[in-house]
């Protein structure tokens, strides 16, 4: 310090601070007013920057005004030093923490732009908000006189320990990003696994996958267990697909006519329901000679999975009602038993049992006479 500090030095200092504060607060109605403007716009970056703004802009204009308050000051060299650096540590943290909200809403927003719903993939999200505050922390650091070798010596081999420990759950990460970047699983696929869950994929993060079943039920599947497992996903390649109705007519029907009148009924439900495809061309296909009638399948077209059970519901009713009006029958299986019953038996006579045989007596024995 090269001099006591006197009332004036304060007086001036305080005014150099109020000034910074004033400027924080006037940035901070000025990024108000642009928030404004950028939700009329239809890219929503311009959204992203202004937000992150909001929080900077202020702070740095605070930061600023304490810099200048400190450089009015008779300070010594040695505490002006720490005083800048320690304002410049601060000014970099709250830059790393505008810039990471930066980078995750942008990824966030490829992810919405790349599936078409409000959920995203937050591995990556979280991952590049980790890359970029561990940047500015490392840089932070480094500005206040700390040596980030030994640091990141240190955090390489706790790292190693680290990993060895947390096997499973580096194990999820590591196939979650599997995952997003083979891109064979992106936020609103449906999908349906060969134990049988199935859903609407709705979060893929660091170390599970979340999933709404069709009744609003979440379902909680590791990373792990879905990259090793067989799945379907019935919204890649195409979003439309083609579902198939079993339909059955009696032996005496017209099959000509059955084919015109079942893709009349499909052609309706094609422009008429939400869901459908109207530029699909049905197809009805007969296959099976059955017990009591003629099997075939009719071929729909959906424009995504869940679209089906009302698209389904709707053709089985106006088929029915139209085969109805032209007269076709779909019989029943019916089954015909014949009971037979067994006439009585005559009785079978007793045949009498031969008398038993008698025995001839034993000659009688003569006893001898004395005389």
């Amino acid at each position: 310090m090269n001099r006591d500090l006197v009332l004036h030095d304060w007086i001036v200092a305080g005014i150099v601070l109020a000034a910074g504060a004033l400027a924080g607060l006037l940035l901070r109605a000025l990024v108000r007013w642009l928030a404004k403007h950028a939700l009329r716009t239809r890219w929503s970056g311009d959204d992203i920057l202004v937000d992150s703004l909001r929080t900077l802009a202020p702070w740095a204009a605070v930061i600023a005004g304490a810099a200048a308050a400190a450089s009015t000051l008779p300070l010594g060299t040695r505490v002006a030093g720490y005083v800048n650096q320690s304002l410049t540590a601060l000014l970099i943290l709250i830059a790393t923490l505008s810039a990471a909200r930066v980078v995750a809403g942008f990824v966030q927003s490829m992810a919405q732009a790349r599936t078409g719903v409000a959920g995203s993939a937050t591995i990556f999200v979280n991952i590049t908000r980790v890359v970029v505050l561990a940047m500015g922390l490392l840089v932070a650091l480094e500005t206040v006189g700390v040596s980030i070798a030994p640091l990141l010596t240190a955090l390489g081999v706790g790292g190693l320990a680290v990993a060895l420990a947390l096997q499973d759950t580096l194990a999820n990460l590591f196939a979650g990003v599997h995952i997003l970047a083979s891109k064979t699983v992106q936020p609103g696929d449906y999908i349906r696994l060969t134990s049988g869950e199935e859903g609407y994929v709705v979060d893929i993060n660091w170390r599970n996958t979340v999933v709404r079943n069709l009744s609003n039920n979440l379902v909680i599947i590791p990373n792990g267990r879905l990259a090793r497992t067989n799945m379907t996903n019935f919204t890649q390649p195409e979003q439309q697909l083609s579902i198939m109705v079993q339909v059955g007519v009696g032996y005496e029907s017209d099959l000509e006519h059955v084919e015109r009148v079942t893709l009349e009924v499909v052609d309706s439900v094609m422009a008429d329901i939400n869901g459908a495809v109207p530029d699909h061309e049905g197809a009805v296909r007969f296959h099976t000679f059955a017990d009591s009638r003629i099997d075939f399948t009719v071929i729909l077209g959906v424009g995504e999975f869940s679209d089906q059970y009302r698209i389904k519901h709707e053709f089985i009713k106006r088929l029915h009602r139209r085969f109805r009006v032209e007269g076709i029958s779909i019989p029943a299986p019916t089954r015909t038993v014949a009971l037979q019953q067994d006439t009585p038996r005559p009785p079978v006579p007793a045949v009498p049992s031969p008398l038993p045989q008698q025995r001839d007596a034993p000659p009688p024995v003569l006893a001898d006479s004395t005389r």
